[in-house]
């Protein structure tokens, strides 16, 4: 099944996406049923973030690539960090380039929407608390981020945490290809098998640390390859079985 959030009329609503025809549903993101609503064309209206996350967590360093491109030693345990929710964006959307960095980077990532609220959950019951998966791109000015001793500014401007296109549902999420792709030219290209640490695993483990709640996201981490972005560029996150997140940089206006 694919969930998407589409515009109508100036508000969000969920959907299910057949096809190319999206059947409206109704509820909330942990318990959603048909509206009994006519079915949208997909032409005929925009997508959004598929999901409204109250917070993205984030891991770091969850490729053993990443970690060497970036002369760093590997993770004994998920480096965690929180990305703002109002850093959302959805597909189609421009990522601004803020006047404060020289140097946007993008980062490819598997994104797990959690669909019941998780507490204190093991390795084995992780997967009951998911709803389903999509692409992310964990946007980074590397600049700032390499400044600060935290990685909020770095990752938390508006904009830099495209999701997309849809969640896909019933999903094994162990060996997926991830390719992220700059002006069509392949930047990044890997298996969701190399993670460090599995999404299973890190269900679990960010549910001993804080209460997941249903729409919350965890963006999984990025392999090697991570690079510039400039103003008219146009970045694509795609994600076996799931999709093409596709987004334009542009300059603040």
């Amino acid at each position: 099944m694919k969930i998407v959030r589409f515009d109508d009329r100036g508000t969000a609503r969920f959907g299910s996406l057949e096809g190319d025809r999206i059947t409206p549903l109704e509820g909330t993101i942990d318990a959603l049923k048909p509206s009994g609503d006519a079915a949208v064309a997909l032409g005929a209206t925009r997508l959004l973030a598929p999901a409204a996350p109250g917070k993205i967590v984030a891991i770091g360093l969850n490729y053993a690539d990443h970690a060497a491109e970036g002369k760093r030693e590997l993770p004994q345990e998920p480096m965690l960090f929180i990305k703002p929710s109002t850093a959302v964006i959805g597909p189609g959307d421009e990522i601004i380039y803020p006047p404060q960095t020289a140097n946007l980077h993008h980062e490819g990532e598997l994104a797990i929407v959690i669909g019941r609220t998780a507490r204190q959950v093991s390795e084995a019951e992780a997967r009951r608390y998911v709803l389903g998966y999509t692409c992310a791109n964990d946007v980074t000015a590397r600049d700032l981020q390499r400044r600060d001793v935290q990685f909020t500014r770095g990752k938390g401007f508006d904009t830099f945490a495209p999701l997309g296109p849809w969640i896909v549902t019933d999903l094994d999420p162990s060996d997926l290809a991830l390719e992220t792709r700059v002006n069509g030219a392949v930047r990044q290209k890997s298996r969701t098998s190399h993670l460090i640490f599995s999404c299973d695993y890190l269900v679990s483990f960010i549910s001993h640390v804080m209460t997941l709640l249903p729409g919350d996201v965890i963006s999984t981490g990025t392999p090697a390859g991570v690079g510039p972005m400039l103003v008219g560029d146009v970045v694509e996150v795609e994600i076996e079985k799931i999709g093409c997140l596709r987004n334009r940089i542009a300059a603040p206006r």
